[in-house]
């Protein structure tokens, strides 16, 4: 598809108008849209398609993406290609959600979509959907003023996400997706009345954290197709670009008839499409007990989801290439604070720990010599090294690892999720050895990358030995054969000093160097 290249692809300048293709294969549906943008916010809708291939099917029982919905999805995907060259379209994107992400052969498949379908498909996690969600929310709803609870209930997961206006506060995935519920729960030939109750004590499992700071009379929004279907049925306009309210009182009442219907009448009285009449029930129980734990009266229905997303952040990556970067940092940043938080961990340690390293990184790049990806990773477990804590000091290091690596962080892969865990398990103790599968199992590259940026992680660990902030700068220079570090800070930095000597053997062993601590700003 050399004629239509992917929004990392874009080199120099763009020019408005901009035509721009989005592709969300989700596990109930395949979304697509093309969109011509004369500025970040004035856009028409070119062409726009729902594709009814269930991938999930079978894939939360089996782990395996069925054959025939495999077929079926590289067929849709085609056809959308061949759409967007005929439009000019000059880039695109195009995501895969929880059904890819969970099947032993997705990779497999995302060969079989780059081959025939000639498109790159990137699988998402579920803190990156609640991310491309948000942008959609974020021009329909006004959130300013208040916080919100933001769900985003898909085929194979829910995200469910604690919004404002400045952005996401805390974000978590909820393996309860409709079509997941249908398949674990269903039974063929089941009364429905049953298949309710069995729904109504599975759902009232989902909890929010205690810890995640939301107050009742938060606003709550809901987006996914399901939450479409049912506004409908409450008799809920859906306005161009704006939204629609559904009181959770009408909800229950649809709630009510679709539970005494079957598949068959669902499709004939109420006219809901085939994919849609089986999965509308679990997902509006979903619904329904978000609702309740939010004390939520109302839903707002923006009428828009991860498609929207998608175009929205293409073309702000695009256009405003520095500062989409810059944004997309301070996301993850502020994810991981907020992650930090729900496991009550020393706020200002773990930012000054973090300043710290990022400066010794930047400083010293050309020693290092990593890129901006383990910039993330650096930063992340510099902010997070410490949470284990909240299950046991005793090896927390280890416990710091754990919560890591089985968490979501919005524009981090699960890759360097799973790097940014090693380091945080290397802050102190031992030094990683082949003898910790964490770090064996990595590849050569990544295990160099994890020891570099361990060596950094414990240096700027140690100047926060007291967790008191003494130090307020360091500077880092090569010089003599050693690395000569400036603190400037208050008093002496004894402790300090003493910290980073027994830190510091890491940093010895990955660079071959020596460390010179000297006090005051000048060298």
């Amino acid at each position: 598809m050399a004629d239509v290249r992917r929004v990392d692809e874009a080199r120099g300048e763009v020019s408005w108008p901009l035509r721009v293709g989005a592709i969300d294969m989700g596990s109930n549906a395949i979304r697509y849209m093309v969109a011509e943008f004369t500025s970040p916010r004035a856009y028409t809708v070119l062409d726009e398609e729902r594709a009814a291939v269930r991938l999930g099917h079978g894939v939360f029982l089996s782990g395996r993406l069925a054959p025939s919905a495999m077929d079926g999805a590289i067929a849709a995907v085609a056809s959308f290609a061949a759409r967007m060259r005929a439009l000019g379209v000059e880039y695109y994107r195009a995501v895969a959600t929880s059904a890819v992400r969970e099947a032993r052969n997705g990779e497999g498949f995302l060969e079989r979509v780059r081959t025939e379908a000639g498109l790159e498909l990137e699988v998402i996690g579920g803190s990156d959907e609640a991310r491309l969600v948000y942008l959609a929310v974020r021009r329909v709803v006004p959130l300013a003023g208040r916080e919100w609870i933001l769900v985003d209930l898909g085929g194979g997961s829910v995200e469910v996400s604690l919004v404002d206006d400045s952005g996401i506060l805390w974000s978590e995935s909820h393996t309860m997706g409709s079509v997941r519920l249908l398949e674990e729960l269903s039974e063929v030939g089941q009364e429905p009345g049953r298949f309710r109750r069995l729904l109504e004590e599975y759902t009232a499992t989902l909890r929010l954290p205690s810890v995640a700071g939301y107050r009742s009379g938060v606003g709550f929004v809901a987006t996914g197709g399901n939450i479409e279907s049912l506004a409908r049925l409450a008799g809920v306009e859906a306005l161009p670009r704006s939204f629609g309210l559904l009181p959770v009182e009408r909800l229950k009442g649809v709630i009510d008839t679709l539970s005494r219907m079957s598949y068959a009448q669902r499709v004939a009285e109420l006219g809901l499409r085939e994919d849609r009449a089986d999965v509308v029930l679990p997902a509006a129980m979903v619904y329904l007990r978000l609702a309740k734990l939010t004390g939520a009266a109302e839903i707002h229905v923006p009428f828009v989801g991860i498609r929207e997303g998608v175009l929205f952040d293409a073309v702000e990556a695009l256009t405003t290439r520095p500062a989409h970067a810059d944004r997309q940092q301070q996301e993850l940043l502020a994810a991981a604070v907020a992650l930090g938080r729900r496991f009550m961990f020393d706020e200002s340690h773990a930012r000054q720990v973090c300043a710290h390293a990022l400066s010794l990184y930047d400083q010293l790049a050309e020693l290092h010599g990593l890129g901006d990806e383990e910039r993330k990773v650096l930063a992340v477990a510099a902010l997070l090294h410490d949470i284990g804590a909240y299950i046991s000091y005793k090896k927390h290091h280890k416990h710091s690892m754990y919560l890591i690596a089985h968490s979501e962080l919005p524009g981090l892969s699960a890759r360097n999720l799973n790097l940014a865990a090693v380091v945080a398990r290397y802050h102190r103790r031992s030094e990683p050895a082949d003898r910790h599968p964490e770090y064996a199992s990595l590849p050569a590259r990544d295990q160099e990358a994890v020891t570099r940026l361990a060596a950094l992680l414990r240096v700027a660990d140690a100047l926060d030995r007291e967790h008191r902030e003494k130090v307020k700068a360091v500077h880092a220079h090569l010089e003599a054969g050693a690395l000569q570090l400036r603190l400037v800070g208050e008093g002496d930095l004894y402790l300090e000093k003493w910290a980073l000597e027994r830190k510091s053997q890491l940093f010895k062993r990955a660079f071959k160097l020596a460390i010179k601590v000297h006090n005051g700003t000048a060298w």
